[in-house]
């Protein structure tokens, strides 16, 4: 299980903006070494999960609209991600064949509580602390 390449370049997008300025989509993938058609995809991701502003307009760009205090880790991978899950077991209506008369296998069980301890953690840790 990896977290995607989005994922890594959203958690940059959001810390190149971290300053609350108002930013090219040039400025953030110069400071952050991000590909332009990989910016613009996660800025509209964010911005539909109310974490950036768009401005439109010859001197228009992205600004960080809520504090980095106030984003977690979790909040931007649920923004350009259906879901991080470890197992593909972990999905909601996945039916198992190891799962007998109502019982969860026992990795079922384990990949469950080290999933929520993931989701936990990155929903703990602010961008803030990433700056």
């Amino acid at each position: 299980m990896f977290l995607t390449k989005e994922c890594d370049y959203a958690m940059r997008v959001v810390r190149s903006l971290a300053d609350m300025e108002m930013k090219s989509v040039k400025s953030v993938c110069e400071d952050e070494h991000i590909p332009h058609p990989f910016a613009y995809k996660i800025l509209k991701k964010l911005e539909r999960a109310g974490i950036v502003k768009s401005h439109r307009g010859s001197a228009g760009g992205y600004q960080l609209i809520r504090n980095p205090d106030n984003v977690t880790l979790l909040q931007i991978v649920s923004a350009v991600d259906d879901r991080l899950l470890l197992n593909e077991c972990l999905q909601e209506g996945y039916v198992c064949e190891n799962n007998t008369h109502g019982h969860l296998c026992a990795v079922h069980q384990e990949l469950s509580r080290l999933q929520s301890l993931l989701e936990s953690a990155l929903d703990e840790k602010a961008m803030s602390e990433l700056i």
